[in-house]
């Protein structure tokens, strides 16, 4: 069985550092809740955690299948429930294409393979909030 080992250890006030096996962030809470917004948010972090995993998916798709894309980016809003403990109860991910030659079709194809098959945080993710997906082309 995989394991990861994640490290966060205080550094005063809010404020910790986390490492894990590719380097160490601060994590930092607002300042209306006694932080000094000198790091990164806690839930906002599993978006990133999101967007990451399913990005590499598509990076690695893209690579393996020889499209031409000239940038790429995903934005990923999560929204949270009026009640405590706030979670996320909806996401909605979206990829941005960009490039003068794209093929939209194995493009759409990359990211139905990182959503249901390959990308674990995006299945975690799946467990507790509605995912809505959406794929925007800019040829350029």
């Amino acid at each position: 069985m995989s394991s990861h080992l994640i490290t966060t250890t205080w550094k005063g006030n809010m404020q910790f550092e986390s490492t894990n096996p590719g380097g160490s962030l601060m994590i930092d809470a607002a300042e209306e809740v006694g932080g000094t917004n000198n790091g990164l948010r806690p839930k906002a972090l599993m978006l990133s955690a999101l967007s990451g995993c399913s990005g590499l998916d598509v990076a690695s798709l893209i690579k393996k299948m020889r499209l031409e894309v000239t940038d790429f980016n995903i934005e990923t809003q999560g929204f949270l429930t009026d009640t405590e403990p706030q979670v996320y109860e909806k996401v909605t991910v979206t990829y941005h294409f960009y490039g003068s030659n794209l093929n939209e079709e194995k493009l759409n194809r990359a990211v139905e393979l990182s959503v249901e098959k390959y990308c674990g945080v995006m299945h975690m993710f799946r467990s507790f909030a509605e995912v809505k997906i959406e794929v925007v082309f800019v040829h350029k």
